[in-house]
């Protein structure tokens, strides 16, 4: 039975105020966004936030940190916003629903005397990672399709020596696969690539456009929150000659803030951003770009940053429409990159499929560590595309490698006859990125010699010029898995978590045990706080997978 509750005059009168207070706040936001969108030109002179003439001036290559800084203080505080949403933090929680992601299967092993070419583009996302991430704190084995191996091994850093000249070093390096047992002869081979650093004082100027999904599906403290928490780490990195502008979309597109270099100003615009309405993201895309149109400068970096949960409801909401238009404009020069936030209801296909197609690449925030990663700390790599186009081709000595398996890129295959064709898209990678490709080989007993020769091919950026660097690895070089460096058993203890989360056919027979034995060793090796998680997420999968099993239930959906 109902229990019906009486409305007295003080409460009803209570509800009014409330209603005349919301609808006052309500057009104070779309008033505002207005102003902001009319008045808010790019003017250099801005940039100094109403700075008095007679003061002393400051160096305009110093970095907006430190000169604004009572722009960041109580107002901006490092917390998301309060907002109702999903519990965060440790401890476990409602398992994510209506989940959107791809199963791309598992590399097979190939004979060498069929086939002794790998070619692939490369691939430098994180989103993969930081989603299982997620489930896992969460108290939930991530859905196998979830799992993409590559931006697991990606999400961490090997500290590669980077060129002397140049934009890309490679590195390669063979040991006894410690997960391969059942395997004779198995070995791990490393390729890893590494780009020339830029510091953050040589980067180009940047002209961002922010596409902000504000729809009412983003109302939660882990979306809207972290998007609002993430761009005020933004600005703080910001330079003078760094441009701003935010278009945002719910059942509609609109501007909401012109292009300006003020931290003040753009900061002000990120305090109206409000959750409402449907998803029409199509259209909001498109204004951002015609934003970008409007504000490109060549030399700039001009990229489109959408920030989003991935879904669409409203208008052309089929993945096609939204990807014609940023084929387009990735080839008149303005490049997109894909943020994730928000879990249930979350759709990584699209966000993977936008980054990629943006020539920019995909991450997703779970945390607001997360978002400085990407938005502080990484900033330029973020930015600043040093190379496009980017393919790899291992090329196996049939006469040592018996036959040998790729480690994930299942989505990023290149046919072998494509290596050199200029037509077929690469990946991108960033000023500083590395990007590192595991192969699981098998050797002819007691073979020795050239192992298999790396080639990396790429296009200069805003250039049509293409370049390629090549390197052999060995079995002379070969060392044993105690013995190899502490960088490889780090990718190879990341991919095997990664194959056994995904329940890949090639780890059938395998455990969360020794990875964990072998990761708590490597904590202290590389005093890498990320090592250290790498080792809580083990065991908390570990423990999810034998709860399951006890309840005699499958892995994740």
């Amino acid at each position: 039975m109902k229990t019906k509750h009486p409305i007295t005059k003080a409460a009803l009168a209570i509800a009014c105020i409330g209603a005349i207070a919301l609808a006052a706040c309500s057009a104070g936001y779309s008033r505002g966004g207005a102003e902001l969108a009319r008045d808010s030109q790019p003017q250099a002179g801005m940039f100094f936030n109403g700075q008095d003439s007679s003061r002393q001036s400051v160096n305009l290559n110093q970095d907006i940190r430190g000169r604004f800084e009572h722009v960041y203080e109580e107002r901006h505080g490092s917390r998301p916003d309060n907002q109702p949403g999903e519990p965060l933090g440790p401890g476990p929680t409602s398992e994510p629903y209506d989940m959107f992601f791809k199963q791309y299967g598992v590399n097979p092993f190939v004979d060498t005397e069929d086939d002794r070419f790998s070619t692939f583009a490369v691939d430098v996302d994180t989103g993969s990672y930081s989603i299982c991430r997620d489930y896992l704190n969460r108290g939930h084995v991530p859905p196998t399709e979830a799992v993409r191996t590559e931006e697991f091994v990606n999400s961490f850093k090997y500290r590669y020596e980077p060129p002397r000249s140049g934009v890309f070093s490679i590195h390669m390096d063979t040991a006894p696969s410690r997960y391969g047992t059942e395997l004779k002869n198995c070995h791990i081979l490393r390729v890893g690539l590494q780009g020339k650093v830029v510091d953050a004082a040589e980067r180009k100027p940047a002209v961002l456009t922010f596409v902000i999904d504000v729809s009412g599906s983003m109302n939660m403290e882990n979306r809207l929150g972290y998007v609002k928490s993430s761009l005020r780490m933004l600005v703080k990195q910001l330079r003078r000659d760094d441009y701003v502008g935010i278009a945002v979309y719910g059942s509609n597109g609109r501007r909401l803030l012109n292009h300006t270099n003020d931290p003040g100003t753009i900061l002000e615009a990120i305090d109206l951003l409000r959750a409402e309405g449907a998803t029409n993201a199509e259209e909001g895309i498109r204004i951002g770009y015609d934003m970008a149109a409007e504000n490109f400068r060549k030399g700039s970096i001009n990229r489109v940053i959408l920030c989003s949960d991935g879904v669409a409801n409203v208008g052309a909401t089929g993945p096609d429409a939204i990807l014609k238009t940023i084929e387009a404009n990735r080839r008149k020069g303005i490049t997109l990159s894909a943020v994730g936030f928000g879990m249930s209801n979350y759709n990584d296909t699209l966000m993977e499929q936008l980054g990629d197609k943006g020539d920019g690449h995909y991450a997703y925030v779970d945390t607001l560590d997360e978002a400085r990663k990407i938005f502080v700390d990484n900033l330029t790599g973020t930015l600043q595309v040093i190379a496009r186009d980017v393919k790899v081709q291992v090329e196996f000595n049939p006469a040592v490698v018996k036959s040998y398996r790729l480690i994930g890129y299942e989505n990023r295959d290149v046919a072998d006859k494509d290596f050199r064709n200029n037509a077929v898209d690469g990946g991108e990678v960033g000023a500083g990125h590395s990007c590192t490709a595991l192969f699981e080989i098998k050797l002819f007993e007691n073979a020795n010699g050239p192992i298999a020769t790396s080639t990396v091919r790429w296009k200069h950026d805003e250039e049509d010029e293409y370049s390629e660097t090549a390197v052999e690895a060995h079995t002379k070089d070969i060392r044993a898995w105690d013995q190899s460096p502490v960088n490889l058993r780090l990718a190879a203890n990341v991919a095997e978590f990664a194959e056994l989360l995904r329940a890949s056919y090639w780890t059938k027979n395998g455990s969360f045990e020794p990875v964990l034995a072998d990761v708590k060793k490597l904590i202290a090796e590389t005093d890498d706080s990320m090592v250290l998680e790498l080792a809580n997420l083990v065991t908390k999968a570990r423990d999810l997978k034998a709860r399951q099993a006890e309840s005699g239930l499958a892995g994740g959906k």
